[in-house]
């Protein structure tokens, strides 16, 4: 007995419309019991059933996510989070509501017949549900993977006709309740093409067509080797250099000698190195994204090859702000961020036990230690009274939330410092926990956030660490962050192509 089918329950009185689209259902379900479908008898009942609990589409987000590409990992995730959604909705919502038992067997053959019979109702197709889901979800980040995806989400679909366990009727509503669910969680957390920043202002880059001029800086750390030989195949005449860490300002200096266009791979720390080097030869730079983040390749939009060797070889470019911090004699750039107080202290606590224990376990180990700590790392003078500080955070560019999706930048040139700081107290773990939260608003118990073109600091206890992009140095007294408006030529394929 079908234990969602509850046999006490009226049947509903006669209703022409639902009667007639009832019966439509009945018949296309036998038209497609009596059809001969070649081949499908040993690949529908067994498509079917791998895709029970979803473990086809888990498997298929496996499969996606060790293809390290970026878009291929953001696809899969997006996949299922849209199946999940869809699930979830399916079953608390839609067999609960719509209490519609199972076909009848008797017109489907014994063979295309399941072993074990679902015991669910049968109002909408689940299995429809996340087929559709998964496959929209995937095919909104990555329209190459989801058409990829699709024939198979398709057949899944049809599969449960076959079988006999669904009516067309319940596949069609179960597709589209994954196609919304795939929408909505479009809507929570938009899709990187959703949010590529506008290509301007423009900048006048050389075309490249077959990479001639251009010397790339390879940091061999990063893990980019993959992405370095398809550069090789795309740009065949770009010259590549592959170097360690510690020998990358001296080889970045070198390239530029010789360089028409300077180009770097690696992660963020490496493009503010490169960065630097282009601004003081006036080179302009041509970034592939190669480490663990690489925040700046992507707000610029560039996640591969194939977006970096098309803007090369049309002479596709834009100029960029850069962020620039001055305290005494030091002074450095930040395409990125700039922070003082937890953040920097976090990651020199970091660097101290990842060589140890590895990145992750060493990113927790820090953070641990520094929330824990009784002191505040910074102190601001406001109106004669000093105020304790756990943060203050420097964006070169003003960072927007969309949906549920972390901060990102709109516009890498619009000469702004997003400037955020978090208020001192007990329990700094929760006020940074709560700043991150109220990200958009301008102001919180947590936290205040204002825009601007510079900001000095004065007073900085000596010792105090500062973090820019990713690499730490020590301040004190005075210190001056700015912009540079326009300051760097990048190049980045054009929004129309």
């Amino acid at each position: 007995m079908n234990p969602d089918v509850d046999l006490t329950v009226p049947t509903p009185g006669p209703h022409v419309l639902r009667d007639r689209l009832l019966a439509l259902d009945s018949r296309l379900f036998e038209f497609a019991a009596e059809q001969h479908w070649p081949g499908a008898e040993r690949v529908l009942p067994r498509l079917s059933r791998s895709a029970n609990h979803g473990v086809l589409w888990f498997t298929a987000a496996a499969a996606l996510t060790v293809s390290r590409t970026p878009r291929a990992r953001r696809a899969a995730a997006r996949g299922i989070a849209s199946l999940s959604l869809a699930s979830l909705t399916i079953n608390t919502l839609g067999k609960r509501t719509v209490r519609r038992p199972r076909p009848v067997l008797d017109p489907v053959p014994l063979v295309r017949q399941l072993k074990r019979q679902p015991i669910t109702t049968s109002f909408p197709s689940g299995h429809s549900a996340s087929a559709a889901a998964f496959a929209l979800g995937v095919a909104l980040e990555s329209p190459a993977w989801g058409a990829v995806v699709a024939p198979v989400a398709f057949s899944v679909a049809m599969s449960r006709i076959y079988t006999g366990v669904h009516f067309p009727s319940d596949v069609l509503a179960g597709a589209a309740l994954g196609a919304g669910a795939a929408f909505a969680v479009r809507g929570m957390v938009p899709t990187r093409a959703q949010i590529v920043p506008p290509a301007r202002p423009r900048a006048e880059v050389p075309a490249l067509p077959d990479g001639e001029g251009l010397v790339m800086v390879a940091n061999t750390a990063s893990g980019s080797a993959d992405r370095v030989r398809a550069l090789r195949d795309t740009l065949s005449r770009a010259e590549i250099v592959e170097c360690a860490p510690a020998d990358v300002p001296a080889e970045l200096e070198k390239a530029a000698a010789r360089a028409v266009v300077l180009g770097v791979c690696g992660g963020d720390g490496t493009v503010n190195a490169a960065a630097e080097t282009a601004l003081r030869h006036g080179l302009p730079l041509a970034v592939l994204p190669g480490g663990t983040l690489n925040h700046f390749a992507y707000d610029l939009g560039v996640e591969g090859v194939r977006d970096l060797s098309r803007a090369v070889q049309d002479g596709e470019g834009m100029r960029v702000d850069v962020g620039r911090f001055v305290c005494g004699d030091r002074r450095g750039i930040f395409l990125n961020t700039c922070s003082l107080g937890v953040y920097p202290e976090l990651v020199r606590e970091r660097e101290r036990w990842s060589h140890r224990i590895g990145g992750w376990p060493a990113g927790v180990l820090a953070a641990l230690r520094v929330l824990r700590a009784d002191r505040h790392p910074l102190e601001a003078e406001f109106r004669g009274r000093a105020h304790p500080l756990w943060l203050l955070f420097a964006g070169n560019g003003t960072y927007h939330r969309m949906g549920l999706a972390p901060g990102r930048r709109l516009d890498l040139a619009d000469g702004r410092l997003d400037v955020r700081i978090v208020h001192g107290g007990r329990r700094p773990a929760l006020r940074l926990l709560a700043a991150a939260v109220a990200g958009p608003l301008t102001r919180s118990p947590a936290h205040a956030a204002v825009q601007v073109g510079r900001l000095h600091l004065a007073g900085v206890a000596p010792g105090t660490l500062l973090a820019y992009d990713g690499e730490v140095t020590g301040v004190q007294g005075e210190v001056t962050l700015e912009k540079l408006p326009g300051a760097l030529s990048v190049y980045r394929p054009l929004p129309a192509n």
